[in-house]
C-alpha cells in the first residue's frame, strides 16, 4: 500500500489510477491523515448482455396476434 499526499495525488492522478488498475491500493492523505483510497475495480459478477446469443430461438410468428380465447383470458373476460 502506498500513501500519497493530496497535492501529489492531484498532480499525478492519471499515474495513480493506472497503479490502482494494476492492483495497487493507494491511500491519499491530507495533513498526514488518510482520507481516501484508490483501489482496483473488481470484475463484474453476473452474466454479460448477449451471453445467450445463438442459444435462443424466436419463432417467426412471435408477434402474431393471440387467438381470441387466449386474449380473452388475459383480459379477464369469460369464455
Amino acid at each position: 500500500m502506498v500513501t500519497v499526499p493530496l497535492g501529489e495525488a492531484k498532480n499525478n492522478l492519471s499515474k495513480l489510477v493506472d497503479e490502482a488498475a494494476a492492483g495497487n491500493i493507494i491511500t491519499i492523505a491530507k495533513h498526514g491523515r488518510a482520507m481516501a483510497q484508490l483501489v482496483p475495480m473488481t470484475k463484474p459478477k453476473g452474466k454479460r448482455v448477449g451471453a445467450m446469443k445463438g442459444k435462443l430461438a424466436i419463432p417467426d410468428d412471435f408477434d402474431a396476434p393471440l387467438p381470441d380465447d387466449l386474449l380473452d383470458s388475459f383480459q379477464g373476460k369469460a369464455s
